[in-house]
């Protein structure tokens, strides 16, 4: 009898101190999160619409709103017939070139009658000296029409750089009109509606990807050497029924500083001591949430 009640305490003992252990596998606590995205409009005006919905699933690149874009379009329509009109003011020295050149011509043909008579002795120096200083004069003239023509057009053709940058600035204004998703994942919360009035950065919706998500957990500074990134561990979550649903994961990230143990500890001694925060990213089948608690599971080297 006494053999047999030895053994019943050996066994006790035995249990006790593979609860023991465990327990020491379980070496951290923490809660379940995901990388969050705030969409915000790049415009102000209203809504027209917006295909963000609570829970629904968006891809990159999706357009998922559209900032009414009525007056961008009406600025950018007068911008362009502005810059129409600069065509038309432009100076074309041509015809008075032209009468200029037929001039120069006439001139021309009478120096060439007044060398013959020269030659002859029927014309004097004095008359071909005076051709000579009036074709050069027709010449200046035809110089001058083309500068003043060209420091015209330079003055008129200078005001289509700066209509071109403002038509630039709407066609920019109106891109940013449409919003399109900048990350595949699920829509979180909808802050803005169609018909709404927004302003520059108002926030349209908040986007996750739920494929991945990650545990933050803490660990104590003597258990911060056993842990690296890339590490494979245990996460157990609760399930339905009770008892505890293992899921594999990895550390993704370990914290480089420490700070307190957050508030969800609650007794006094532990929450006067250092810890250190670490992630753990698991695959997500659909069971696990925003906010839901877990454990880390350490494997026993």
């Amino acid at each position: 009898m006494e053999t047999l009640h030895k053994t019943f305490i050996l066994i006790f003992f035995l249990l006790f101190l593979a609860c023991r252990q465990e327990e020491k596998t379980a070496g951290a606590y923490g809660n379940f999160e995901a990388t969050e995205t705030i969409v915000s409009a790049e415009a102000s005006g209203k809504l027209l619409f917006s295909e963000a919905e609570e829970g629904s699933t968006l891809k990159a690149g999706d357009l998922v709103a559209l900032v009414d874009t009525t007056l961008l379009h009406l600025q950018k329509l007068q911008l362009l017939a502005k810059l129409g009109t600069i065509g038309k003011k432009t100076q074309d020295p041509g015809p008075q070139i032209a009468i200029y050149e037929e001039q120069k011509s006439n001139l021309l043909r009478e120096r060439d009658r007044v060398n013959n008579l020269l030659a002859d002795k029927a014309a004097t120096p004095k008359q071909l000296d005076d051709l000579n200083g009036q074709i050069e004069i027709v010449d200046a003239q035809i110089a001058a029409a083309r500068r003043q023509a060209g420091a015209a057009n330079t003055g008129i053709l200078s005001e289509k750089e700066p209509l071109l940058a403002q038509i630039a600035l709407l066609e920019e204004q109106i891109r940013r009109s449409y919003v399109y998703n900048p990350v595949s994942g699920t829509v979180l919360a909808k802050t803005a509606e169609p018909s709404e009035m927004l302003a520059f950065g108002s926030p349209l919706y908040k986007i996750a990807s739920l494929d991945t998500l990650e545990l933050r957990a803490y660990v104590s500074g003597e258990q911060l050497a056993s842990i690296k990134i890339g590490q494979q561990v245990t996460v157990n979550i609760d399930q339905e029924g009770g008892g505890m649903r293992p899921l594999p994961g990895a550390i993704s990230w370990v914290s480089g500083k420490a700070e307190f143990t957050p508030k969800t500890i609650q007794t006094k001694e532990e929450r006067v001591n250092l810890v250190y925060a670490f992630k753990v990213r698991v695959a997500n089948d659909g069971a696990l949430k925003i906010g839901m608690p877990g454990e880390v599971v350490f494997s026993e080297k």
